[in-house]
Order: structure tokens, then C-alpha cells, then sequence
């Protein structure tokens, strides 16, 4: 089946639809004030050493320092020779040449190594080694022996540096490919000239904008058009392609309606949906997706579908039905990390199976490395999905201030009885002559209404009068205590 890309450009941000079938599959948010940092290359200065965590946080000019983990720093090692501690191999105050390999996420910095890639339209560049590799996507054993030996006469044998050929090399020319070499080494060079006189930290080479990654790392032969709705950025992408993608050239198409191009094929009404906690199925059924720092969990429930024949062969249908949605999800919302998913027990193991074999093949068209472990003792679908960038709810979304992430607020009643323990409080300190709580409406209702015996008989306690005050623009957590 055919797949569409819409490209949505404005001067704030790019954003990125990936259409199969008419549905969207995968989102991608690129905002001018704060470009994704994978692939990009610094010179950096390294701040400090941990030899417990076997790490080095880094300076490369982010706002917060980056960390490059002794697994991720490359040196030349013969056979089977032990990798050396961090402490012998980097010190502090140093100059070093890194590349970001996770942006990043949370609070966590950026996580950095020392090997580097450049990729190119149809290879990726390994400067430091002299190897070839093939894409596992390419199946044909024919097409990559052909690969592996176009490859092989148009590198020197003396030449440092090796070459991962990518999926979209299944078929090229070895002019194709002889462009592509020399674009990448070009960049290499470029990269080694800077990194000689920079002072760090220093940005040394920065990946391509969301727009051209677009053209060099989105396309496959699936795709059938690339609609851009700018024609500003038609031009630039037309200009890209013809001089380094000219394969991909002729599916750039300028959109020139007046109804904007995400409202016509339905994507901004599925990005709101993507950031909600609940998704229906269309059987009636629904998931539930809690996004939390240490994994994500999607509960399937059958909601009202109610089947047509029996209850298993409606909790069969509802978890297929799921399994797919899932998938899809995963992509929406790039989701990453540990994922765990409860589906509807079933008590048949063709059941299971089968669910599982769907839920695999749904997941084949993912393009982030993951693994599914299938169905633990409890029941549950544990699996882990790459995580190399903010998920979608993180990129658009914050914390909400009045609840501070947690999803819920207290009941005005429960602040009510909160506040009346703080008034003792701080009767018991301050020897006011009157006190006086400011607080949202709802609370302030209940004061005047339910609890206003209660605030009696704690006035009478204290010995001191207290007065209410409703405040329009407080959250209902939200109170003062003011001492008259």
C-alpha cells in the first residue's frame, strides 16, 4: 500500500505527517527555537570524571552538560583486549571531539559517544572503522552481495573509514552510490578541518533540518508524494533533492489550497487524540495509555462492544483490534522506553498466540528498534522501543501547575480540613487579632455552607475571629492565610 508524507511548514516549526492509507502513522515536531540535537557533532570539554558510573559529563555548549558513558567511547582494540576505565582513557579539562546520540529528555542531558557516523542519503559514514555493513532490511541475498561489491570497488582498500548501506541503496547505481561517498566524505573532512582550530565547546557539524531529513531518511519505496504546503520550502526541498536525492525529486508536490493541509487530511484532529489518556476503538472498546518516568502502560478493556457470538470470542476481537492500535500509537506518540501492555486475559493459548502474532506483525512497520518479550506469567506484554528523542505528549505539552503532574487534584473538601489544621497551627505561633483565609470558590462554598459550624468551633478555640475570602483565579489546592 502506497504512503503519503505532508510536510506542514511555519516560521515557529515544522511538523511532519506520515500517511498510510489515509491514516497517520507517525508524527514529528521540529520547533525552530529548539532543533533535535542527534547526530549533531561538538567539540566539547570535559567537566567531570565518574569512575563509579564508568562516565564523563561534558560540555558542549547546552544547557545542561552531556554524559558519555566508557562504553560509548571508541579506541582501537586488538581481539579480545578488555575495555580500559574511563579514568585512564579521558581527564578532566580535556578536549573532545563527541557526537549526541540521544537528545536530551527529562532532566537527563544529552548522552554522547565518541564514534562517530555521518549519514547520507543511501549510506551512513563510519570514519573510524573499515567495514561494510548491509541493512537487515534488505533481504535479497543477491542485492547485497551486489551492494557489498559496488561498494568494495569504489573504496580504495587503503582508505580508513567504513560504510552501512542503507535501505534506500536496494537497487542504486554505483554512480549513486559514488555520489553519496564523496558527499559524506566531504562532511568528514569538513568536521576534522573545524575540530583543529575550535575552541570548545563548539557546534563542529549540525544535522540536517526536519524538512530535508524528510528526503533522505523518510522515503521508501512505499512512499507515493511528498506535499509541502509552503513554497518557500518547496523550492529549498526541490533545490536538496535534484543535487542529492534526485530519485526522490519527482514526489514533491507544492500544496497550494486554502484549507491548511493538516485539517484536510484529518492529522490535527489525530493530534489531539494522541495526547489523550483514553483511545476508542472502533468496536467500542478503549485503551487507556499512563506515560510515567519509569515506563508506559496500556490497559485494553472492552468498553461496550459486546460481540455476536460469545464473551472469549469478544475479548479475542477487542485485544486484535488493540494490538494494532497499539502499534500505531507507539509511533504517534513515540512513545520509548519500557512499555507494558494488558490486554484482556484470554484463557485460549491459540488466543494468545494469535494476538501476539498480531501485535509483532503490526509492529513490523515501526522504524525504531524494539523488542517484545510476549505474555509474562501475569499476563502482560512486556516490550522496549528505542527511545532517541521527547515523545510527543512532552514536546507539546507541560505539567499542569495546579495538580503538578499528578493527574488529580484534592477534593475542596480535603483543603478545607487542611486549612483548618494550618489555622491551629498557626494560631498556636502567631498571636494574631484576626485571621483570614483567602481561597478558590469551591472551598470558600463549603465554609460558609457545610463546614461553618466547624470554622465556629475553631474560632471559638483559638480565642480569635476568622474570616473567609473567595478568590476567582485561585486553583482549588490553592490558599493564604492572612494574619490581621
Amino acid at each position: 500500500m502506497s504512503e503519503d508524507i505532508l510536510i506542514n511548514f511555519t516560521p515557529q516549526e515544522t511538523r511532519v505527517a506520515v500517511m498510510y492509507q489515509g491514516v497517520a502513522q507517525e508524527l514529528h515536531i521540529e520547533r525552530t527555537a529548539s532543533r533535535g540535537l542527534v547526530g549533531n557533532v561538538y567539540v566539547g570539554r570535559i567537566v567531570r570524571i565518574l569512575p563509579g558510573m564508568q562516565s564523563a559529563f561534558i560540555d558542549v555548549g547546552l544547557e545542561r552538560t552531556a554524559f558519555l558513558h566508557v562504553a560509548d567511547i571508541w579506541e582501537p582494540r586488538r581481539g579480545e583486549d578488555p575495555v580500559r576505565p574511563i579514568e585512564r582513557m579521558l581527564f578532566e579539562g580535556q578536549s573532545i571531539v563527541v557526537q549526541v546520540i540521544k537528545d536530551p529528555i527529562g532532566t537527563k542531558g544529552a548522552r554522547l559517544s565518541t564514534q562517530m557516523s555521518v549519514a547520507g542519503r543511501m549510506l551512513v559514514y563510519l570514519p573510524q572503522e573499515k567495514h561494510i555493513g548491509i541493512s537487515q532490511r534488505i533481504e535479497s541475498e543477491v542485492e547485497r552481495e551486489a551492494l557489498r561489491d559496488k561498494i568494495t570497488r569504489l573504496v580504495p582498500a587503503d582508505e580508513q573509514g567504513g560504510f552501512i548501506v542503507r535501505t534506500m541503496a536496494e537497487g542504486a547505481t554505483e554512480e549513486e552510490l559514488a555520489n553519496d561517498i564523496e558527499y559524506l566524505r566531504k562532511i568528514w573532512h569538513d568536521i576534522q578541518v573545524q575540530s583543529k582550530t575550535a575552541a570548545p565547546p563548539a557546534l563542529l557539524y549540525q544535522e540536517l533540518s526536519l524538512g530535508l531529513r524528510v528526503l533522505r531518511d523518510f522515503v521508501n519505496p512505499d512512499t507515493a508524494s511528498i506535499v509541502i504546503d509552503s513554497r518557500e520550502n518547496f523550492q529549498k526541498l526541490t533545490a536538496f533533492a535534484a543535487e542529492y536525492t534526485p530519485t526522490v525529486a519527482p514526489l514533491l508536490n507544492h500544496y497550494v489550497g486554502e484549507r491548511p493541509l493538516f485539517d484536510l487530511h484529518g492529522v490535527e484532529d489525530e493530534i489531539q487524540r494522541a495526547l489523550a489518556r483514553r483511545v476508542e476503538l472502533k468496536s467500542g472498546g478503549y485503551l487507556i495509555i499512563d506515560q510515567t518516568e519509569a515506563m508506559t502502560t496500556v490497559d485494553v478493556n472492552t468498553g461496550g462492544f459486546v460481540g455476536v457470538r460469545n464473551f472469549d470470542d469478544t475479548i479475542f476481537k477487542t485485544n486484535l483490534e488493540a494490538a494494532q492500535t497499539i502499534a500505531r500509537q507507539l509511533r504517534l506518540r513515540n512513545l520509548g522506553g519500557i512499555i507494558i501492555t494488558d490486554f484482556i486475559d484470554m484463557d485460549s493459548d491459540e488466543h494468545r498466540e494469535a494476538v501476539l502474532a498480531e501485535f509483532n506483525k503490526a509492529l513490523a512497520r515501526d522504524h525504531t528498534r524494539l523488542t517484545v518479550n510476549g505474555f509474562t506469567a501475569l499476563g502482560l506484554v512486556e516490550m522496549t522501543r528505542k527511545r532517541t528523542r521527547e515523545s510527543l505528549a512532552h514536546v507539546l505539552c507541560e505539567e499542569c501547575p495546579t495538580c503538578g503532574g499528578r493527574g488529580e487534584v484534592k477534593t475542596a473538601r480535603t483543603v478545607c480540613y487542611e486549612i483548618l489544621r494550618e489555622l491551629l497551627r498557626e494560631a498556636r505561633q502567631f498571636n494574631a487579632r484576626e485571621f483570614r483565609v483567602l481561597g478558590s470558590v469551591s472551598v470558600i462554598d463549603i465554609f460558609l455552607d457545610e463546614e461553618s459550624q466547624g470554622l465556629a468551633m475553631l474560632s471559638d478555640f483559638i480565642g480569635k475571629p476568622i474570616s473567609v475570602q473567595a478568590e476567582p483565579s485561585y486553583s482549588q489546592e490553592q490558599y493564604d492565610i492572612v494574619l490581621m
